[in-house]
């Protein structure tokens, strides 16, 4: 049965108009672009999906913060208000802002990790990964076995396989798992949230061992709504109270802030309580992002980061952001199109492995369907599958993915009802002719994050 559309809580104020290219022009720009999405000119998609990351619309008072910015190079009242925001949200000591998430993950890394240490998460996504391994370490997934099958129900799907984690700490020993990874909701496993008992448990373990425990809490506002709304004990609790005790089980946390804190640019490193590794954190900040009072960021965007961060919390947008996968999901469940099921919290992963079954991991079945949808109605999408994976650092072998995902990632207030169903109407003319689509082989690529860079070309069989 088709989900009822939950309405947008808020009026547009402000339009971009968006260029639509014929079928013609879009088969000679994603040849032009080597098969690969990221090449692409933003005037030459309609619908954009390749992200949820910083390509949200911030609102009036977000904008209105834009100027109010002072762009002092220390000490500035943004970064204080930032600061003041995150201590009441996510209840640690010490935040220290840093110009987007994989730049946190920059500094942190290399302070838990090195060569013969591993990170064990629920699932590290690609950037996070690759931080791990440039850190000269290596990265273990430990999600749980429902992940794996995307038709059966599951609330939590993003949980740790905590039975595994323990098998893989005494595997490795203690002394050479340097961080224990929560990524809240888990991306790579299709948008699932991971429950309160779940990060629970984990923490529990990760004290037993000695063990930091870390979370990448990118979209922890959306796994906040997904444990309000599904496990038991949480209904009554506000979406700020999840928040906390969920944080409150961890020791220090990476963000990038331009997911649920709405804005285009920005992230955060926060730290509970550890004094030592807040000032091991500054002086690896300052290298490499500027001073601690704007790391790497305007006032201005400091002072749009601190709203977007309680604009994000609200349950109101929250019903909605979620509401919009939810509606997507429905059209597609009416059309038995394959997803990761049920739906997460900021795309819809469509489960390319039973979509296209004759394209095998090697010819990434999930970038297949991404560039069929780019032809098929100028929809940008990504590939969350073997093609990003990629190479295994030590043998140079190509990986085989747990999942063939093509992600959806619906930018935050930016699309409406109308562009869901053109989204919903294009996959199901794929479908159609499913058996026609090819896949495809790399003719070049970088060493790590290849997915990025790469190109490629269709393989005719």
């Amino acid at each position: 049965m088709r989900s009822k559309y939950y309405p947008e809580p808020f009026k547009i104020k402000m339009v971009e108009p968006i260029k639509i290219l014929t079928e013609e022009e879009r088969l000679k720009k994603i040849e032009e672009a080597h098969y690969n999405l990221f090449y692409l000119d933003s005037e030459d998609i309609y619908i954009d999906l390749l992200s949820d990351s910083g390509t949200g619309a911030m609102s009036t008072d977000q904008w209105a913060g834009m100027m109010r910015g002072d762009e002092a190079y220390s000490g500035s009242k943004n970064y204080k208000n930032l600061v003041s925001t995150a201590q009441n949200i996510f209840g640690y000591k010490y935040i220290q802002p840093v110009h987007q998430g994989r730049a946190a993950e920059k500094v942190v890394m290399p302070i838990f990790l090195g060569p013969g240490k591993y990170a064990i998460s629920n699932m590290h996504f690609d950037t996070t990964r690759a931080h791990v391994e440039i850190a000269g370490a290596r990265a273990i997934d430990c999600v749980v076995a429902e992940a794996l099958d995307t038709e059966t129900y599951s609330p939590f799907k993003g949980n740790m396989d905590t039975k595994k984690l323990v098998e893989l700490i005494e595997q490795y020993g203690p002394e050479n798992v340097g961080l224990i990874i929560m990524t809240i909701t888990n991306n790579s496993a299709g948008g699932q949230p991971a429950s309160m008992e779940n990060i629970r448990e984990t923490s529990e373990i990760a004290k037993k061992y000695n063990i930091p425990l870390l979370i990448d809490a990118a979209r922890f506002a959306e796994n906040a709504y997904f444990i309000k709304t599904r496990e038991e004990g949480y209904k009554d609790k506000s979406i700020r109270e999840i928040v906390l005790e969920m944080f409150s089980y961890a020791q220090i946390f990476t963000m990038s802030s331009k997911k649920d804190a709405i804005v285009n640019m920005g992230g955060l490193i926060g730290i509970k309580d550890d004094e030592d590794l807040y000032e091991e954190v500054k002086l690896k900040t300052i290298p490499l992002e500027g001073f601690v009072s704007y790391g790497g960021l305007t006032g201005r965007d400091l002072e749009a980061l601190a709203i977007g961060l309680e604009e994000g919390v609200d349950l109101n947008y929250l019903r909605y952001r979620i509401g919009q996968m939810e509606y997507l999901a429905s059209r597609l469940d009416e059309a038995n199109i394959p997803y990761q099921y049920p739906v997460g919290g900021h795309a819809v992963f469509i489960d390319a492995k039973k979509l296209l079954p004759h394209i095998p991991y090697y010819e990434f079945p999930g970038h297949a369907l991404a560039v069929e949808l780019y032809k098929e109605a100028g929809i940008r999408s990504c590939d969350i599958g073997s093609y990003m994976l990629g190479n295994d650092p030590d043998t140079g072998e190509q990986l085989e993915s747990a999942f063939e995902f093509t992600r959806l990632a619906i930018p935050r207030r930016v699309y409406t009802q109308s562009h869901l169903d053109v989204i919903a109407d294009a996959l199901i003319a794929i479908k159609d002719r499913a058996e026609t689509i090819k896949g495809y082989k790399i003719t070049w690529e970088p060493k790590i994050l290849r997915h990025f860079t790469a190109k490629l070309r269709p393989i005719d069989y």
